[in-house]
């Protein structure tokens, strides 16, 4: 009798036990990327990012706020403000550059480079040591037969995602 007692304590002492370390070795998985406490940080600001680049495509401006804006609401829970907010984003597209790339034996380049530089002020009010001030840069390559503006659009788009993500993962995803 003695021993089934104690053969029931000690299988009842090794549930508990493995109980105990299944909840202690539980894991988090954020599958946005977003590394935020949510009841810390409730608000972001996004301001303009004009262009102050030597060569100026308008549109570039409105594509990349609209792309970092969707990028932000489909990955948060931040509600975007204007004014005083938990986080702001800042900043400026310093470059749209062209550049050739390879050069066929006749001189002439067979590929063109458009490469856009993004400034980034990042500011946490809520952890100063997380503050980033920092120039992101992105290209694509297209074919030198191709005109500019025949793929302007496209290459805008794609330099501008890419753009935001370098921007997501170096300040709300904490990379």
């Amino acid at each position: 009798m003695k021993k089934l007692a104690r053969n029931i304590s000690l299988r009842a002492l090794m549930i508990v036990a493995m109980l105990s370390m299944w909840q202690a070795c539980t894991i988090s998985y954020k599958f946005n990327g977003a590394a935020l406490d949510y009841n810390v940080y409730k608000t972001i600001s996004v301001s303009e990012f004009p262009i102050r680049a030597a060569l100026v495509y308008p549109p570039l401006q409105q594509t990349f706020e609209n792309e970092l804006l969707d990028y932000i609401a489909r990955n948060t829970r931040l509600r975007v403000n204007d004014g005083t907010s938990d986080l702001q984003i800042e900043g400026e597209i310093t470059g749209y550059n062209l550049s050739p790339q390879a050069v066929t034996e006749d001189a002439y380049a067979s590929r063109t480079r458009l490469t856009i530089s993004v400034r980034v002020k990042y500011t946490d009010n809520r952890q100063e040591s997380n503050n980033i001030d920092q120039t992101f840069s992105a290209y694509r390559d297209f074919d030198s037969s191709e005109m500019l503006t025949d793929v302007q659009d496209e290459l805008c788009l794609q330099i501008s995602k890419e753009l935001v993500d370098l921007i997501f993962n170096a300040t709300l995803g904490n990379w």
